[in-house]
């Protein structure tokens, strides 16, 4: 933990254009007054881009979990 921590580590999504869709935090149940941030992006985990953020992200975290990769929703009209 240090001041900016999370600001460093969205970062690693703008530095490659890669837009946040959703972010939540959570205190985390081991620790008071500590939290952990669930993030939504647009983008695959086996896009490279992506994939060079998250280890970006990686690198700046305590812990680091991913919890699925999906493909995008395609809107149909009919």
């Amino acid at each position: 933990d240090a001041p900016g921590i999370l600001y460093e580590t969205l970062g690693e999504l703008a530095k490659r254009n890669i837009n946040l869709v959703k972010i939540e935090s959570r205190p985390d149940r081991r620790s008071l007054g500590r939290y952990v941030f669930l993030i939504d992006l647009e983008g695959h985990r086996e896009d490279d881009h992506v994939q060079a953020a998250l280890e970006g992200m990686r690198s700046r975290s305590s812990m680091f979990k991913i919890l699925g990769s999906y493909p995008m929703a395609v809107n149909s009209s009919p």
